[in-house]
């Protein structure tokens, strides 16, 4: 047991000095930053070797902190799993408590109203290193800072249309496009076997936030699980028969704000089959370790319906798209009888449009990749066109 101080930090540059190496200076081309931390080896064979890791600030959602020498100074500013609604203080307006971890380790006896001074000193300390390690400014605004549309923060997903595949999964949450405090619409192209459906089409997230769209009981039905505190199901009024068929999840956003609700609608190969409301969203995350999956939901259940294992598709899921507000069409409009919808020039989408799904499918079958596949055909590689809710089609729309 040693009793120096060291942070997580502290790990990276003990490995480094372990295994006799260099600190890495570029990799791949690309300057590094200089490691922070203070290797721990000096004390594995020194048990009362002098410390050498003597200051170290925090900071998270405007909770700071501030260690040097044994000495710590810190102050709560806010609740951090509190996201939205708290009433936080002004910075300058948070308490500070003192405490000598020399002598009171479990932080018991604040003396902060005994020495002023040393308070004031150790303040002055965490606004230096603040500033040296780009902590400032602070910023306590969780609402915008979770999310890149209100921050204003680049995203790893452009555009409003993002088209998965079967067997794609483990996504992380900003791996997908955003479709938070938005109108969306998830659509899927599903071969439903002989014995049902039944199993997750595509889910995101957890237990802990997230959505989910699947077939129970042989019937389409979507979940959105609000922050695992409330659950909304919308649920289709037939099952779904044997058979290749699209199925969608459209959400009109009611707006007004973030984490609004919005209503959701159902629709197998274009025709209405289920409708229900979402009373309210989670605004900026739905979970921080599950990701997004299709034809399976492989980390924490999103829904109450079905368990962490067993709940793949029973059948067989071509692809999802997942497309934002315009890009997801009219939501709410009339479907042709049929499911059958005119393309932007009023043809009907047709023969042109199931031969490129079915290169899709036979180029996914020899795990060849899309865009190679597409280049040796000769065409573009096909997608789910939102505004043709019961074929696939190319990026153009074009039968020609």
């Amino acid at each position: 047991m040693r009793s120096q101080f060291h942070h997580v930090i502290d790990i990276a540059p003990t490995l480094l000095e372990a295994a006799g190496l260099p600190e890495p200076i570029s990799v791949e081309g690309v300057h590094q930053k200089p490691i922070q931390g203070v290797s721990m080896l000096y004390s594995f064979n020194d048990a009362k070797a002098a410390e050498r890791h003597e200051t170290q600030y925090f900071e998270m959602f405007g909770n700071r902190g501030i260690y040097h020498k044994g000495w710590t100074a810190v102050t709560r500013h806010k609740t951090p799993w509190i996201l939205i609604g708290e009433k936080t203080p002004a910075f300058d307006d948070d308490v500070w408590e003192l405490y000598d971890t020399s002598k009171d380790w479990s932080q018991a006896n604040d003396l902060s109203k005994q020495m002023p001074d040393k308070l004031h000193e150790l303040q002055r300390l965490w606004l230096i290193e603040a500033t040296r390690y780009d902590v400032l400014p602070l910023d306590d605004d969780l609402a915008k800072r979770l999310n890149a549309d209100t921050a204003g923060r680049p995203v790893l997903i452009k555009g409003n249309t993002q088209v998965l595949f079967g067997g794609m999964g483990r996504l992380s949450e900003n791996s997908v496009v955003n479709i938070k405090n938005k109108s969306h619409a998830v659509t899927a192209e599903i071969e439903v076997p002989k014995s049902g459906a039944e199993g997750v089409i595509v889910a995101q997230g957890g237990n802990i936030g997230g959505w989910a769209l699947y077939a129970k009981g042989g019937k389409l039905k979507y979940c959105y699980n609000l922050l695992g505190v409330q659950y909304f199901y919308v649920e289709a009024t037939s099952a779904l028969p044997a058979g290749t068929h699209q199925v969608r999840m459209e959400f009109a956003y009611a707006g007004g704000g973030l984490g609004k609700g919005g209503k959701v609608s159902l629709y197998v190969d274009g025709k209405p089959v289920g409708e229900g409301t979402v009373a309210a969203t989670a605004a900026m995350i739905f979970s921080a370790d599950d990701g997004c999956d299709v034809g399976v939901d492989t980390g924490s259940p999103v829904s109450e319906d079905y368990g962490p294992r067993g709940n793949a598709f029973t059948g067989r899921v071509k692809g999802v798209q997942i497309a934002l507000a315009e890009a997801a069409g009219e939501l709410g409009s009339p479907r042709l009888a049929g499911g059958r919808c005119p393309d932007r020039d009023g043809a009907t989408v047709g023969a042109r449009a199931k031969i490129r799904a079915h290169l899709l499918v036979s180029a996914l079958d020899r795990t060849l990749n899309v865009q190679e596949y597409a280049s040796r055909a000769a065409i573009e590689p096909p997608r789910l066109d939102p505004s043709h809710r019961s074929s696939w089609v190319s990026p153009t729309g074009s039968l020609d």
